[in-house]
């Protein structure tokens, strides 16, 4: 038989057999679709949070006070001395570097904020100007923190919009002064950038000098310090020459924690893709389901049209071309069914991508071509069974209904 020949019979045989096709092809299809959700999710989660982390910045270096540990007690801890400040003079000292292109040291507080007889309480981040470059913010009117000496204090801030909102409503917020604290600041800039930072929303955010902060808050101790390589080759250059600075600084000890931003990247990119290949495992085992929903109803489709093949092998049809025919059948229905599922779950991931704007969703390639080929194989594999039962059949007693 030639190839539209055996379309036309396989296309007719699933025409007259509308609700074994249906089933066949809604197992066919969940299975389908339920790969390409789950790998969306996955993969949506790890867009997500890469994202999140390249919004801190590019070529980032991140310096966190005291010392990761896996072992116990330090005789240090046994003497009862306590880890040293990280201090404004510590990022000064490490931004001495070739390889360095912006430093930002950073406190984090909380402090009532008030103008004209609105107030509330806010998160207040104290640094530098070298911030606003470093966290790739944009400002919606004004400017940024003064380029100064960084341990120089000065009575100017910075607001998110929804916090200037809240303060001064239609009026123009420029120039302004708020009560911070126990401290006045004069307002010279709206920060136009959305999300969050260190736990944060960034609308809702007070922006101020890094030494204001420091008598704000009444201590000494950095939350955290920024340092920005000129390049991704130099962050290990950065990251060793930190080390080596606050080691000198700190009396010989290595108090404490310098991250990188490519190696956490790195390290969620290979969770979270670990994570998407074993839900698409999982839902792949639905596959298997349809592959037995398959070789059943084939079984069973068999003693249905026992005459229809008798009727191809009394004509002189041979054995393999009645094989053939039984897995043409299958493989038009695991195609079928994996274009449906495909369409299910790219509707599937929209939907949810409109319930969470907020994850990047959209299955990879490689989940989307692999659920495709499970399903062609499947059905061909479980398909083979019954194709090869009908090709047994001897055609005497097949015409005979026996």
């Amino acid at each position: 038989m030639r190839y539209p020949d055996i379309m036309i019979f396989v296309l007719g045989a699933l025409s007259r057999y509308r609700v074994r096709t249906s089933l066949i092809l809604l197992a066919m299809s969940i299975g389908i679709a339920s790969i390409i959700v789950l790998t969306s999710l996955g993969e949506g989660a790890r867009r997500y949070v890469i994202g999140e982390f390249a919004s801190l910045g590019t070529n980032l270096v991140i310096v966190i006070p005291g010392r990761s540990e896996t072992s116990g007690g330090s005789p240090a801890m046994l003497l009862g001395s306590t880890t040293r400040d990280l201090t404004i003079a510590d990022a000064v000292a490490i931004k001495r570097h070739a390889a360095v292109k912006q430093v930002a040291p950073v406190f984090v507080g909380a402090a009532s904020i008030s103008h004209n007889q609105r107030d509330r309480d806010a998160p207040v981040l104290g640094s530098t100007s070298e911030l606003l470059d470093i966290r790739h913010w944009k400002l919606a009117r004004g400017k940024f923190l003064p380029t100064v000496d960084p341990e120089r204090a000065n009575s100017v801030c910075v607001l998110g919009t929804k916090i200037r909102n809240e303060l001064f409503g239609n009026e123009s917020a420029l120039g302004q002064w708020v009560r911070l604290g126990d401290r006045r600041f004069r307002v010279i800039g709206i920060l136009a950038s959305e999300g969050r930072s260190i736990g944060v929303d960034v609308q809702d955010l007070v922006v101020i000098p890094a030494a204001s902060a420091r008598i704000l808050f009444n201590t000494p101790s950095l939350f955290r310090i920024l340092i920005e390589a000129k390049t991704l080759d130099a962050i290990p250059a950065v990251k060793k020459h930190t080390i080596n600075t606050i080691k000198a600084r700190h009396q010989g000890e290595e108090d404490v924690t310098v991250i990188t931003q490519d190696a956490v990247l790195s390290t969620f990119d290979r969770i979270l893709k670990a994570l998407t290949v074993t839900v698409a495992g999982i839902a792949a085992i639905s596959l298997g389901v349809a592959g037995i929903l398959i070789m059943n109803i084939m079984l069973v489709a068999i003693s249905q049209r026992t005459a229809e093949i008798g009727l191809l092998k009394a004509l002189g049809a041979p054995a393999r071309q009645i094989v053939v025919l039984f897995l043409a059948e299958a493989a038009t229905l695991s195609f079928v069914g994996a274009c449906l599922g495909v369409v299910l779950g790219e509707f599937g991931s929209w939907v949810i991508g409109k319930i969470y704007p907020t994850l990047p969703l959209g299955a990879p390639w490689w989940a989307v071509l692999a659920a495709f080929t499970t399903a062609i194989v499947t059905g061909l594999v479980f398909g083979a069974l019954p194709a090869r039962r009908a090709a047994r059949l001897d055609p005497v007693l097949a015409l005979a209904h026996k």
